[in-house]
This record gives C-alpha cells, sequence and structure tokens, in this order.
C-alpha cells in the first residue's frame, strides 16, 4: 500500500474523503464484511464494552449502525452517548479509529432501512429480546414461529424498541502499515470551522 505522504494532509482537508477511498478499496480487497467496524462502549461503572457490528450509513453526518435499542449496547449509549468505532482491514494492511458524540437516527430513516432488510430478519428483531437470557434455543425458535404467524406476508412493521444510532466524529485517524512497524498514522480533528490534520509517531 501507498504510504500516507505529506501531500495527504493538504490534499485531504476532509477525512470523509480519504474514508471514501480506502472503504471503498476495502469493498474490492476485503474477502468479507468490509464494513465490520469494533463498537466500544462504556457501562455504567466504567468499564469498556466492545462488540462488531456493522456500518449500515454513512454520510457527513456520521456512521451509522442499527440494533435493539434495549440491547446492552442500546442501553449503554442512552446513558452514555459516546462512542468509539474501529475498522480494521487485513488484506490491506490499514485501519480507521472514529472517537464522538451518538445520536438516535429519525424514525424514517429507520423505517427505510428496517423495510430493506430481508424478511427473516425483521421477524428476528421482533423475536429476539435482546442481550437478555435465554433458556434454550427452542425457546427463541418458538418465538420466531409465533411472529412468523403474527406478520404474514411481507409486511413485518419496524419494532419500537429497534432503531439506529449515528456516530459523528470529532476523531477520525488513519493507520496503515509499513515495513519495520514504521507506520503511517494521520489524525483529524473536528474544529468549529473545518478539520485539523496531525502526523503522529507511530
Amino acid at each position: 500500500m501507498a504510504p500516507l505522504l505529506e501531500s495527504v494532509m493538504d490534499e485531504a482537508s476532509d477525512p470523509y474523503d480519504l474514508f471514501d477511498v480506502w472503504y471503498a478499496e476495502a469493498k474490492a480487497s476485503e474477502p468479507a464484511d468490509p464494513n465490520a467496524m469494533t463498537l466500544a462502549t462504556t457501562t455504567p461503572d466504567g468499564f469498556p464494552s466492545v462488540r462488531v457490528v456493522l456500518l449500515k450509513g454513512l454520510d457527513r453526518r456520521g456512521f451509522v449502525f442499527y440494533t435493539n435499542l434495549d440491547s446492552r449496547k442500546g442501553l449503554e449509549l442512552k446513558a452514555n452517548p459516546r462512542a468509539a468505532l474501529c475498522f480494521h482491514w487485513k488484506s490491506l494492511k490499514r485501519q480507521v479509529r472514529i472517537e464522538g458524540p451518538v445520536s438516535m437516527v429519525t424514525d424514517a430513516e429507520a423505517d427505510a432501512y428496517f423495510a430493506g432488510r430481508p424478511r427473516d430478519s425483521r421477524i428476528g428483531a421482533w423475536a429476539s429480546d435482546q442481550s437478555r437470557p435465554l433458556d434454550a434455543r427452542s425457546t427463541f425458535e418458538a418465538r420466531i414461529r409465533e411472529y412468523d404467524a403474527k406478520f404474514p406476508g411481507e409486511t413485518v412493521p419496524r419494532p419500537p424498541f429497534w432503531s439506529g444510532f449515528r456516530v459523528t466524529p470529532t476523531r477520525i485517524e488513519f493507520w496503515q502499515d509499513r515495513e519495520f512497524r514504521l507506520h503511517d498514522r494521520l489524525i483529524f480533528t473536528a474544529e468549529r470551522d473545518g478539520w485539523t490534520t496531525q502526523r503522529l509517531y507511530p
């Protein structure tokens, strides 16, 4: 991969532009789930809480993923609406780290995304009491059958407890592997009038 040359700091004044380039290359190179990103939240007692989710929306407002609002991550984000994301594209030897406040997407956005999901996924959203104890797989399968019967056909409404979150970046760091661990790191920090850029020691 080409290094993050000094000229990049002048040319990529908006980190979204650089992310778009890297993300397009990841889609072409990464064997599975180039939209996979690690999401870090915080527990009520201050411990980090981490899992992998999928990027489902991206524009200049931020990075969007969807979930059950009563899941562990949903409750943690309601209590402390700040998060960090990390994309790692092993095939490209690249990483992007994102930090920022979190907000809910609009109902219209959530409805539009939910309507485009496969029917079985929409049924699953109703059937899964996400992050709650489950006594047996058979119990979950029974709930799937229950909601499958409740919503015959293709019309499955979005559950009121299911929506999306948007992480609006205040910091985005791009990391590129180089030989002998002499990596390239470039960080963008949001300011009132735009973004500032700074190289970091590896």
